[in-house]
């Protein structure tokens, strides 16, 4: 299986609402629940009315489309790199997953996933 990087830096926010977020942006992933309005995009297209904001993140996309009757794929990555102490925040999209890291352990996450048999791409 192929994993692609991200060249970008994320950020994982909090927003009041989505009045200020630019949709049209290259990536962009909101969530919206009784509690919060999430975002998460790039560092430099957080929007100023963030109410929180974790900077710091980097990403990597299952290469393909998956099919929804794929098992197992993300828990799989999650997994090997929760066996090595790095936390994930996951992004999934009609098409694939997105893997966010902390910047500081991106390149071991990748370097793990790369010994486990995943194909990396830059």
């Amino acid at each position: 299986m192929e994993l692609k990087k991200l060249r970008h830096k994320f950020s994982v926010c909090k927003v009041e609402d989505y009045s200020m977020v630019d949709f049209n942006q290259e990536f962009c992933f909101t969530g919206r629940t009784e509690e919060e309005n999430s975002l998460v995009c790039m560092t430099e297209n957080v929007p100023e009315n963030a109410t929180e904001r974790d900077d710091g993140w980097r990403a990597f996309r299952i290469q393909g489309i998956l099919d929804f009757s794929l098992i197992g794929i993300l828990a799989r990555i999650a997994g090997l790199l929760a066996q090595n102490e790095i936390g994930i925040f996951a992004v999934s999209t009609y098409n694939t997953d997105y893997i966010l890291t902390k910047e500081e352990n991106y390149e071991k996450a990748l370097e793990i996933l790369k010994q486990a048999g995943y194909q990396i791409i830059d």
